[in-house]
């Protein structure tokens, strides 16, 4: 299977025309969250209409720059990941909206209690494989590091991965943290920002992750 995932799109739809292809051809495709830039769900609609134009097999995290509202635009479509697991094919699919608290304050901001509390929830164990989405990412990898030595991920996000290993984690929010890394067996990608052509491509055989390339739409090639 074919997965392909963006994330912090904010808004910049006029980049969808290019990735027409690499839509088509995924077999699933994630949104990490950003999707618009501070926007409602108007805003929200539009995007996920060009998405769903493209491939039909879409869900969708929102991101801390993303208004309440386009959450609940993406519950109504079914299209949401936040705090529940859906089913696709042989996996399951986990996902988590908005980021911890920003140093300017966004609209959809969580305490590490609240994201402990939500993952508290979730019915485990199950043993078919999980792929996680989370707009925030878990603490300590290069995907979380905004300068070097100086991380600003969850410490709740990354104890879960810890406890239960996802097989991938798809991640985004700070736009610096463009890397593929690892907590225990489960691979971490933040693919950069969607908005500057960046997104990554990952196959899995259902037991593992085979490979993953973080791409750039302008460079066309591997980043």
């Amino acid at each position: 299977m074919i997965i392909l995932a963006l994330t912090d799109l904010h808004g910049k739809s006029s980049i969808l025309p290019l990735l027409s292809d690499r839509l088509k051809s995924a077999h699933l495709v994630l949104l990490c969250g950003d999707i618009t830039h501070f926007g409602h769900e108007a805003d929200m609609r539009q995007i996920i209409q060009k998405f769903r134009n493209e491939n039909p097999f879409i869900y969708a995290v929102t991101g801390n720059c993303d208004y309440p509202d386009t959450e609940q635009y993406l519950v109504k479509e079914g299209l949401s990941l936040n705090a529940l697991i859906r089913e696709f094919d042989d996996f399951r699919i986990l996902g988590l909206s908005g980021s911890l608290p920003c140093p300017g304050r966004t609209p959809q901001e969580y305490s590490e209690e609240e994201y402990e509390a939500l993952l508290d929830h979730l019915p485990f164990p199950d043993t078919r494989p999980l792929i996680m989405v989370s707009h925030q990412p878990p603490f300590g990898t290069l995907n979380d590091q905004v300068s070097p030595g100086f991380h600003v991920g969850s410490k709740s996000i990354r104890h879960f991965i810890e406890k239960q290993q996802p097989l991938i984690c798809f991640t985004g929010h700070i736009h610096e943290g463009i890397a593929v890394d690892h907590i225990g067996k489960t691979v971490i990608v933040n693919p950069g920002p969607a908005g500057a052509g960046n997104y990554a491509l990952a196959e899995t055989d259902g037991k593992s992750i085979k490979t993953v390339q973080l791409r750039n739409l302008f460079a066309d090639k591997a980043i």
